[in-house]
């Protein structure tokens, strides 16, 4: 027989069961990345958040809980962003401008940490880089001049360029906010830049054959998926019209391109995992200043160079951290 005592503990016991089970519910974090889940970038951008989160004490099956999606074209979006909100997880890491515009459509109240974002206070994530406000904040991609630097490189590396076509989906990125980059170094540079604006892969192809019509030209592309996704086209393209130019991202350059100019996106989500540490401890977005990237690789590709008829400057040599052969 359970006497009157005991069984009330048994009784207060069973009650906290279910209160101990959800208290040990893993936090769910929800993941949306521009791309596709096969691609081997985003394979060690997802490994970086892995391992950043469990140096921090993060632990998936134990206390944490990874929703990561993967949306391979702007159609894919919204829905997913809808998905992932509605399991209503504790933080959002949100992957490009549109990624991160899906989102708030879908919740203005579950806090977000981005990565590649180049204009989050023209897109209107936030209010300022210091004090972002809101429930938003992140790592930018780009510094506002990324794209003088770009031209600058291309002049740098082709002498007698005139003319060079800012290529982009204005979908995909901030186009405008390059493009006043672009402009502010057109002076010290003297050459012509051209606005090149694409909305699919038939557009890149007109658009790139119809800027080789005229002498002297190259290419530079800015940060863009729908870009991305067609790169050997792409760096097939410049090769056959001999036209040079400077991507965005390394991978054009280990298909063949002639070179970038890029951050560490690794790096980036490693980082990224110190901001979705702090705000499942509690602090708000509003508070955790927008950083921007200390770090910038070169990739050179010497044999496309070579085709193109290009002498690479020792300055480019001197600053190349990676150089294929």
């Amino acid at each position: 027989m359970i006497k009157r005592r005991e069984f009330i503990t048994l009784l207060g016991g069973a009650a906290a069961w279910p209160l101990a089970a959800r208290a040990q519910q893993p936090k769910r974090i929800g993941v949306l990345i521009n791309g596709t889940e096969d691609d081997s970038e985003n394979s060690m951008v997802v490994a970086a958040l892995r391992r950043g989160l469990e140096k921090l004490g993060w632990s998936e099956g134990r206390n944490i809980h990874l929703d990561i999606r993967f949306a391979a074209n702007a159609d894919q979006f919204q829905p997913l962003a809808k998905e992932i909100v509605a399991s209503q997880p504790a933080a959002i890491l949100a992957h490009s401008t549109p990624v991160v515009a899906a989102v708030k459509r879908e919740s203005r109240t579950i806090p977000i940490v981005f990565t590649s974002v180049s204009d989050p206070i023209g897109s209107g994530f936030i209010a300022s880089l210091s004090r972002p406000g809101g429930q938003t904040t992140g790592f930018l991609l780009y510094e506002d001049g990324i794209v003088g630097k770009w031209l600058a490189m291309l002049k740098e590396i082709a002498p007698s360029l005139q003319r060079a076509a800012i290529i982009a989906n204005p979908k995909n990125t901030p186009y405008d906010y390059f493009l006043r980059s672009a402009q502010a170094a057109v002076p010290r540079l003297g050459i012509e830049v051209v606005t090149s604006q694409i909305e699919n892969v038939a557009a890149i192809e007109r658009t790139i054959s119809s800027f080789a019509s005229t002498s002297n030209g190259g290419l530079v592309f800015l940060p863009d998926a729908s870009v991305l996704a067609s790169r050997d086209l792409v760096v097939a393209l410049a090769g056959r019209y001999r036209l040079p130019a400077v991507y965005f991202y390394r991978a054009f350059v280990i298909a063949g391109g002639l070179m970038s100019y890029d951050i560490n996106r690794v790096e980036l989500f490693s980082q990224a995992a110190g901001y979705v540490d702090r705000i499942l401890k509690g602090e708000k977005p509003a508070d955790l200043p927008v950083q921007a990237p200390t770090k910038y690789e070169t990739v050179l590709n010497l044999k496309t160079a070579k085709a193109l008829g290009l002498e690479i400057p020792t300055t480019i040599y001197a600053r190349a951290d990676e150089i294929i052969e």
